[in-house]
């Protein structure tokens, strides 16, 4: 599923390396993975609180945790090359390959359980064919190929107008769109009752962004992707943050709770303000970085720490 919701950073990601608007190939992927965690979780969890699987917690968390410190590594050099993309991607076939030997070892009550929630509903007699399916698929494709073109060109004219570099824009705009189903997927969920998928989802589409979506779009890429400064030292950090930020919430007894999702909110806001600010050089963004990083951020950080020592000592007891 979560593969399958990163499709459109993968069109988008792919059609900008290969056009040549490295920028927002790259401010696709690091900005979705921001997104994706505290947009797509803080407004799940204000639905209603979200549950954390354990398997969560052990393994997937750490696969996109690791994911995320490997990115930066591999950007230190100032680009993502073709042996890094090459890398990247052999490690998603690697865990992909992984996850499905891993799922043959389940019960068989869990793969019937998993059967009757996301089977796929009965189709009509007319699209039942594989004739019909293949052809639904390749409209799909092409539809999804198409709107990555539309999406890309928009968000160029887009910044140029508004005198935003790609990276912003990429970073914002065409992370939050390329980010919609996953939306659709976790709130629908949530709705639904269905609460530990919401956050997987998110998880696994992080890593996907990471190991398949900016491989794929390194190897494709007339040349390495380079790596803006500012990206290296305040974005990128700022996903490793948001993805170790995880951790305490997690463990904080296995759920995000409404106010955990609000916090998350107010946290993307401000980072996209913080973006705004900075791209048109406001007076006041050094105030609003001091204020943050003086204030809110400690704050935020004594508070996890509080939750997580509480919930320790309650385990151990």
């Amino acid at each position: 599923m979560a593969f399958g919701t990163s499709a459109p950073e993968l069109a988008v990601s792919v059609r900008s390396a290969w056009g040549g608007q490295v920028d927002i190939a790259l401010g696709n992927v690091v900005g979705s993975n921001i997104f994706n965690v505290l947009f797509i979780l803080g407004v799940s969890a204000i639905i209603a609180p979200l549950v954390v699987a354990p398997q969560l917690i052990r393994q997937e968390v750490p696969v996109m945790l690791g994911a995320s410190g490997l990115l930066f590594a591999l950007a230190l050099d100032g680009g993502i090359s073709r042996l890094d993309g090459a890398l990247l991607f052999g490690l998603l076939v690697t865990y992909t390959v992984f996850l499905i030997r891993q799922s043959r070892k389940e019960t068989q009550s869990t793969k019937d359980e998993y059967a009757a929630e996301f089977a796929a509903p009965q189709g009509l007699a007319w699209d039942r064919h594989w004739s019909v399916q293949l052809l639904l698929i390749a409209g799909g494709l092409g539809l999804l190929v198409l709107g990555a073109h539309w999406l890309v060109d928009a968000a160029v004219s887009f910044a140029r107008a508004l005198g935003l570099s790609e990276i912003v824009i990429g970073l914002t705009i065409v992370a939050a769109g390329t980010s919609l189903p996953e939306v659709a997927t976790s709130v629908i969920a949530t709705l639904r009752g269905e609460r530990e998928i919401a956050v997987g989802n998110v998880i696994g589409s992080n890593t996907f962004n990471i190991l398949g979506v900016l491989g794929v779009s390194s190897l494709v890429a007339p040349a390495a992707l380079p790596v803006a400064p500012a990206m290296l030292s305040f974005d990128l950090l700022v996903m490793i943050a948001v993805a170790f930020a995880c951790l305490p919430i997690f463990f904080s007894g296995h759920s995000i709770e409404r106010w955990e999702g609000a916090l998350f909110l107010f946290y993307y806001a401000a980072y996209t303000a913080f973006l705004l600010l900075a791209a048109q050089q406001h007076d006041a963004l050094a105030a609003y970085g001091a204020a943050m990083t003086t204030m809110v951020l400690p704050l935020t950080a004594i508070t996890l720490a509080v939750i997580t020592l509480r919930h320790w000592r309650v385990r151990r007891r």
